[in-house]
């Protein structure tokens, strides 16, 4: 009796280790499969900077993935798993990720990933003077410049095709402004800590909180940008990288801070002040949907709050531990509800 014991125990001993083997291979494979993924981004970010004279910017561009085809590298952030293929049970397929400010396509590569690894079909826009659109920001004025590249995108869609439109930060503002222009073309609208504006609000506004008003910032901020001369009204702004780190990477990997630091462009300021146009008859028919993130110094979880309860959405949700980029700091979050809203009825 003895003897089997110790021979159960044996066996127990290598069962145990071989589980142990096959988990470190996993992890192993999970960390080089995000390491790849990042390093596509950051290629993509240094070829930016490198050879940037080479890109018209009229074109949405897919970071992370060379085709259309679904990937087949497993997904770096379901734990080992195969994600689940939604595609069939979805109406609305496609997603259009839209940077907020000083960002750009880049920002999105994890979140592509993990769309694509659901069956789903994710597009990135670079809006105008931002990621590979090489115009310049000092030239962006208005809010309709900046957001062309999306109005293009969605006016060149088939007559019957609709998108689910993911705007980040600053981004909202696009989202909006596209919600007015082509409602019929939008199924859902997310907005991921976003300035979901109100009629007649400006963009910047969302932001007075932390930033201060609008007309204190353009008298005494120390990071506008003069394109056109000391002399003339500031054209962008820019924040410093340590106050860039503190505003929107506080809980970002670092990786993903280098690649940030190497790929932000300045803000063009004019679309930020601008007021908006929203119409009940157009914008307000769309389906909204806001993602709060928790741990956010950029746009303060009471900040949200607020913008949620002056402009309510059909649906919120919240990511704890988050900073002001949820699709680095926490991206399987992020991709678990933006997969909840689009299968929401």
């Amino acid at each position: 009796m003895g003897n089997k014991i110790i021979s159960m125990m044996k066996k127990d001993s290598k069962d145990g280790g071989s589980k142990s083997k096959r988990m470190n291979r996993s992890q192993r494979k999970l960390l080089a499969d995000e390491e790849m993924l990042h390093r596509r981004a950051l290629s993509m970010a240094i070829h930016q900077a490198q050879l940037s004279q080479r890109f018209d910017g009229s074109m949405s561009r897919r970071v992370g993935s060379t085709s259309t085809r679904k990937r087949t590298l497993s997904d770096p952030f379901s734990n080992g798993k195969q994600a689940p293929d939604f595609s069939e049970s979805l109406i609305v397929k496609r997603f259009v990720l839209v940077h907020g400010e000083g960002f750009g396509a880049w920002c999105w590569y994890k979140i592509v990933a993990s769309l694509e690894e659901s069956g789903l079909s994710p597009t990135t826009v670079d809006l105008t003077g931002c990621g590979f659109n090489m115009t310049d920001t000092n030239t962006v004025s208005t809010l309709e410049e900046y957001s062309k590249p999306l109005i293009e995108l969605l006016e060149n869609l088939p007559e019957e095709e609709k998108v689910i439109l993911v705007g980040h930060s600053t981004g909202g503002a696009s989202v909006s402004y596209a919600l007015e222009r082509y409602p019929e073309k939008i199924s859902k609208a997310i907005f991921v800590c976003a300035t979901m504006v109100s009629d007649g609000q400006r963009p910047f506004d969302v932001f007075s909180e932390e930033l201060g008003s609008a007309e204190r910032f353009m008298q005494e901020s120390q990071f506008l940008i003069y394109g056109n001369g000391k002399d003339k009204p500031p054209t962008g702004f820019m924040f410093e990288k340590p106050h860039m780190k503190g505003l929107y990477f506080n809980q970002s990997p670092n990786k993903d801070i280098a690649l940030a630091m190497i790929s932000m462009r300045p803000v063009p300021l004019g679309p930020m002040m601008e007021k908006v146009s929203l119409t009940t008859e157009r914008y307000g028919k769309g389906r909204r949907f806001y993602v709060q993130t928790l741990d956010d110094r950029a746009l303060s979880p009471d900040v949200q709050e607020k913008v949620v309860r002056e402009n309510s959405p059909e649906g919120v949700f919240k990511i704890k531990g988050s900073d002001h980029c949820p699709f680095f700091s926490k991206p399987q979050s992020l991709h678990k509800i933006l997969l909840e809203i689009a299968q929401i009825p």
